[in-house]
């Protein structure tokens, strides 16, 4: 049976362009998986994943990480986000405008291995672009890095919050790949938060839809996408 890394179960208020709603979600995530955070716009995906990362406070619940506890309101435990084992790139991946690309894997690993940050530099092609700052890159390149960048940390966690929504259809083809690779090669349990269906189809290992806060799907994403509800929701633009 595989080892369980994230276990959660927490609640927050949320405020979308629909109203006051709630996201209150249980989740048990294996280690080293790919897994993806599904759903229409406001459902409370983005939240979900700034509550791993100690960045939005829940109302409620826990988070456990392996045998660390980061999160329980009953036990007033709630670790501070630099001290969460994650790497997180959002979806304006966050650069430094004055640093450059080997600047920025070099600020955002601890130990500075200079090892570790040419394989990372390799996998993501960004080897002969060390001396670049991200007005210089490429939206593809500037995405490149923003996953380098997360993953010099050497996180346990990887969270991705739609990193390739602002690209073209070759471009994310492309960068799924790199994305795929660098799960496989650096071993981070990979959140990825996407409303893409192919993509998800083609990234995930187990995929979790969120409705209205709520889980209302979760399994392979084969059999989930065959679910006439989560299709329908799909076909509603929703």
């Amino acid at each position: 049976m595989e080892q369980v890394l994230i276990d959660l179960q927490v609640k927050k208020k949320l405020h979308t362009n629909e109203g006051v709603g709630a996201l209150d979600v249980c989740m048990q995530i294996p280690e080293h998986a790919l897994v993806t955070i599904f759903g229409k716009s406001g459902a409370g995906k983005t939240t979900l994943l700034r509550i791993i990362a100690g960045l939005t406070k829940p109302d409620g619940g826990f988070i456990k990480i392996g045998n660390q506890t980061w999160y329980n309101s009953g036990a007033n435990i709630n670790i501070k986000p630099q001290l969460r084992d994650i790497g997180f790139v959002f979806q304006d991946y966050a650069l430094f405008p004055n640093m450059t690309v080997k600047e920025h894997l070099l600020y955002a690993s601890p130990q500075k291995e200079h090892k570790y940050i040419s394989d990372l530099l390799d996998v993501f092609h960004l080897k002969g672009l060390c001396d670049r700052k991200p007005g210089k890159l490429s939206g593809g390149q500037q995405q490149r890095l923003a996953v380098a960048r997360a993953l010099a940390r050497k996180p346990r966690i990887l969270l991705l919050d739609e990193p390739l929504s602002a690209l073209d259809s070759e471009m994310r083809l492309a960068l799924q790949e790199e994305i795929i690779l660098a799960h496989k090669n650096f071993n981070a349990t990979t959140l990825l938060v996407s409303h893409d269906v192919y993509e998800v189809s083609r990234l995930s290992d187990y995929v979790y839809v969120i409705d209205n806060g709520k889980i209302s799907e979760q399994g392979k994403p084969g059999d989930v996408f065959k679910s006439s509800a989560v299709n329908n929701k799909i076909a509603e633009g929703r």
